[in-house]
């Protein structure tokens, strides 16, 4: 098969997640063992580091991932889901599997005439890791799809695990409760390895010290760092960078700059903190040249990114309600707003968090999860918001764009399908590339 071909048969053949929703949820880990063994276990060739938790992950994988390369590491990196590509799934120091690596992958799974039926993300989770094993890697940063304990990445053994906060999301999953979804995040520790906890709420740190207890895992709460981390906003005209005092590795910059960013950034240096105590060495400067470039290093977008131009577009994939109770007080002096999300998230909750004097404009993503525009706009009018509707993410950008007039930005958000099928609009539309 080519390229195409294999992508279809990814898209089409295995079912996903991301496109249908629950109807291709499959919790366990047998089908992933036994796919794991017909490929030679390969996720057993080098160190890994293991994040679940419910917003956040993506930000600390990616940003402790150039921590590791910028420390001298061969390192992987695994994450979900795709903005425009999906080889942006798995990268080793930063460079995107290749599509002839896809083919050969599927290829080789083809010839096996596996007894099973993977899932999509079963099928993708060993296809990282059989490209990390053939690049040698060092360490691999591996981020969890869906919860923890069931979550197909969860056959590995890794050097440390890291879970960064929880909120409702994917109740239907993981259960309706926080401590119902705390505990199922909480099944990525294991026996004897130290776990890093990020912004965990005080009455649900009890669900991960029961668990690190009973594996005799040590415990580390970003809390410690957090807590003593003075920050500001520098370089606004030629590149927004946080810079963070009071940290263990001096003062550090990062070029990831939303308001939810701190936490992120204190669980970043904890876990290097304790990485340097169990044998994976990082020096200062490793931690201050991966979070300074981290977007650089590893290709990150979509964490309040800005898209240069008059106006510039500020993106980011607030995809549920724990990221909108932070980004809807970020976006507050920006007045025109494009949204669109997919149907199983709590947009009702979402939507009553917005400013009620900006300018609206809602669209969706053209998958079948996707909440048509119109829905959106009914239900946004209830919580006292009004706009236009758009089909599709192109005609909105375009009309927020003719509407802002001399506004400096204007923002898109919601969903990750959204904000990727608008960096593909954008991109092919010749503007400039995310800086």
């Amino acid at each position: 098969m080519n390229y195409n071909e294999a992508i279809s048969f990814l898209y089409n053949q295995t079912p996903q997640f991301e496109k249908i929703g629950a109807a291709a949820y499959k919790p366990g880990l047998d089908t992933t063992r036994r796919l794991d063994d017909a490929f030679g276990n390969p996720h057993t060739k080098y160190k890994t580091i293991h994040i679940a938790g419910t917003n956040g992950k993506g930000s600390t994988a990616h940003t402790l991932a150039a921590i590791l390369q910028s420390a001298g590491y061969r390192t992987g990196l695994y994450t979900s889901p795709h903005l425009v590509s999906f080889r942006e799934r798995m990268r080793v120091n930063g460079i995107m599997i290749t599509e002839d690596e896809v083919v050969d992958f599927l290829d080789r799974y083809n010839s096996l005439r596996f007894d099973g039926k993977p899932s999509f993300f079963e099928l993708t989770t060993i296809m990282a890791f059989d490209f990390f094993a053939r690049h040698n890697v060092e360490v691999a940063v591996i981020e969890t799809g869906l919860g923890g304990r069931l979550d197909s990445t969860n056959i590995i053994t890794p050097a440390l695990s890291i879970i960064t906060n929880i909120s409702k999301d994917h109740t239907a999953q993981l259960g309706e409760t926080l401590p119902e979804i705390a505990s199922e995040k909480a099944g990525i520790i294991k026996p004897g390895v130290p776990v890093v906890l990020g912004g965990i709420a005080d009455n649900l740190k009890y669900v991960f010290e029961a668990k690190a207890k009973e594996c005799g895992s040590p415990i580390y709460f970003s809390d410690i760092i957090r807590n003593k981390l003075q920050y500001r906003l520098i370089d606004k005209e030629v590149k927004p960078l946080l810079e963070y005092k009071n940290t263990p590795f001096g003062t550090l910059r990062s070029d990831l700059t939303g308001d939810y960013q701190p936490e992120n950034m204190a669980t970043v240096m904890t876990a290097a903190t304790v990485l340097n105590g169990s044998g994976i060495e990082i020096a200062d400067e490793a931690v201050s040249t991966g979070m300074e470039h981290t977007c650089e290093l590893t290709g990150l977008t979509g964490r309040w990114s800005i898209i240069p131009g008059k106006p510039s577009i500020v993106i980011d994939t607030g995809h549920n309600l724990g990221g909108w109770q932070v980004l809807s007080h970020q976006i507050s002096g920006i007045k025109d707003i494009i949204i669109g999300f997919v149907k199983d998230k709590d947009v009702t909750s979402i939507l009553s968090l917005l400013p009620r004097d900006h300018r609206y404009y809602f669209t969706a993503p053209s998958i079948p999860r996707g909440l048509p525009a119109a829905e959106l706009a009914a239900m946004a009018a209830k919580a006292g918001l009004t706009g236009e509707i758009h089909e599709n993410v192109g005609d909105a950008i375009e009309a927020a764009s003719r509407a802002a007039g001399n506004e400096p930005h204007i923002f898109l958000g919601g969903s990750n399908y959204l904000v990727g099928e608008a960096l593909d609009y954008l991109q092919s539309a010749d503007r400039k590339q995310v800086k």
